[in-house]
């Protein structure tokens, strides 16, 4: 089969079982792929990057922090050895600054608008001084934040991820007594389940957790779902203020022919499987695999696919490499562990009887085919509506204090409208909803 604009693809053969199969590498190998994807800096190495900060008196890297940290306060602590204060100075304005050290887009964001971030120069590596921060303090469990006087208010906080958390924290900080009701297992979210497994090795989003609960005044209640076990109306009766940080559950469709073959899989819910299975090797994967999706999730699950042992990743986006979500970074990484991305291509079916043995795509230019063993859907994800609530594009409207249409209602994270697939800006939602409730609440 032929391109019409004349060059050669890769045609489906819609009989031909796939190759689809665990222990693809050895343990060691596996092990040795999915280790730490930046290793931290040493005292030696920290304290020569922070003495590479001007401190600027605007300082553009704290302008670009969605939290607000005061970057060159904590880098200047950094460089006098007071590991402790530079982590109250990062955790004071993001309890999860471990967890974004590790996984925040500081390219686009504070390292971006560092002026050290030159053709001449790279900017100082501002996530690598914040993990070093943070790490000691976090691991130790070190408590940095005592609860105020007991305001007698209790805050029902739906949701257990960044956003969740972090309101939570706040909230108890602030004085208030905090439910978290939560749908998994585990507390965490999307820092549990739905980031790649390089970016947070040696189960740091949980000791993260510990942490955050450390310091007192949260229940929490699992396998406790919006809408199936609690409702919004029974919260707002039952408690002061109501916070959702329920995030995006649902997957989007392709809403293509052939979409529910055999090895057509969401990738959100492998990436979790991947993230909770204790032996890698033992998760099947295809041989070819082909993603489909521009975001964070689709890199992802496209480099973990590579990692896993799939000798050739294709990831396809539907328009231009300037409307992709995924930064910059993100896509380099992909292509340099193997992926091979396709632009401005959307798929018009899945190939294959029972099972999926390649994808077709629709071009400007023509028709081409995609053999692949194993699909991963990537697009994105929507939630449902809650009743009461406004929503805009299947997300929910909140004001600048987080709250939303429903007096005593407030919401964050990527189930509101701005909404961004970053923890750092869902930890950022989640802070602001709590000032705002403390003020409201105390108000009367």
């Amino acid at each position: 089969m032929r391109r019409t604009d004349g060059r050669e693809t890769v045609t489906a053969v819609t009989t031909q079982i796939p190759d689809v199969r665990d222990h693809r590498l050895s343990k060691d190998e596996i092990e040795a792929n999915f280790a730490d994807l930046h290793a931290p800096l040493s005292r030696s190495e920290a304290l020569i990057e922070a003495d590479r900060c001007y401190f600027c008196f605007d300082a553009p890297c704290t302008q670009a922090c969605p939290t607000d940290i005061d970057i060159p306060g904590f880098i200047q602590k950094i460089r006098s050895d007071n590991i402790r204060g530079s982590a109250q100075t990062i955790l004071r304005e993001n309890i999860m600054g471990g967890m974004c050290a590790r996984v925040c887009p500081t390219e686009v964001l504070c390292e971006e608008a560092c002026v050290r971030n030159t053709h001449e120069e790279k900017p100082v590596e501002i996530g690598l001084l914040q993990r070093y921060a943070t790490d000691p303090i976090i691991e130790a469990g070190t408590q940095l934040f005592t609860r105020a006087t007991s305001s007698n208010k209790r805050v029902a906080v739906v949701g257990g991820g960044p956003a969740g958390l972090s309101c939570a924290h706040r909230l108890t900080a602030l004085g208030h007594e905090v439910v978290v009701f939560n749908r998994d297992d585990k507390l965490g979210g999307l820092n549990e389940y739905g980031i790649a497994a390089y970016k947070t090795v040696n189960d740091f989003a949980q000791t993260e957790v510990d942490y955050i609960l450390a310091i007192g005044g949260i229940e929490v209640r699992n396998h406790c779902a919006l809408g199936e076990d609690v409702s919004l109306e029974d919260l707002r009766s039952e408690y002061d203020a109501v916070f959702l940080g329920i995030g995006l559950s649902k997957a989007n469709d392709l809403n293509i022919e052939g979409e529910d073959k055999e090895g057509v899989l969401n990738a959100i819910e492998y990436i979790a499987e991947l993230r909770q299975t204790e032996d890698k090797t033992t998760l099947p994967i295809g041989k070819t695999v082909v993603v489909i999706g521009g975001g964070m999730t689709a890199i992802d699950m496209a480099v973990q696919s590579r990692l896993l042992g799939a000798e050739q990743v294709h990831m396809v986006y539907r328009r231009g490499p300037e409307k992709m979500t995924a930064s910059a970074f993100e896509q380099a990484l992909a292509q340099t562990s193997g992926v091979t991305i396709h632009h401005r291509a959307p798929p018009s079916r899945i190939l294959g009887d029972e099972f999926v043995t390649g994808v077709e795509f629709k071009t400007d230019t023509g028709e081409f085919v995609l053999y692949a063993d194993m699909v991963f859907k990537a697009i994105g994800q929507h939630t449902d509506g809650i009743e009461g609530l406004t929503l805009e594009n299947g997300r929910i409207v909140v004001d600048d204090g987080q709250m939303t249409s429903l007096e005593g209602v407030w919401a964050g994270g990527d189930c509101v409208v701005g909404g961004d697939d970053l923890t750092v800006s869902a930890v950022q939602h989640g802070k602001l909803a709590a000032i705002d409730i403390d003020r409201r609440l105390r108000e009367g």
